[in-house]
């Protein structure tokens, strides 16, 4: 059963640092390359727009640590 169990939890470890890569990529480096290729569109950098990514990457981050402490209940 134990061995279920540890593969249940690497899925759901895995689901949620997916999330959280998604969650970096969208609000962080997709800004960042936009910015970089000089697309027309992208907003400038203000204090607003750096507030958001900073919130986006601490949502990235809060979700990458959650799936850490999913692993730490995987059973020997």
């Amino acid at each position: 059963m134990s061995a279920v169990h540890n593969e249940q939890t690497k899925l759901l470890a895995t689901a949620i640092n997916n999330v959280a890569v998604a969650f970096i990529v969208i609000g962080a480096v997709t800004p960042m390359t936009a910015a970089s290729f000089g697309v027309p569109t992208v907003p400038t950098l203000t204090l607003g727009s750096g507030f958001f990514v900073t919130i986006w990457l601490c949502a990235g981050a809060a979700l990458h640590f959650l799936a850490r402490r999913a692993l730490r209940s995987m059973k020997p």
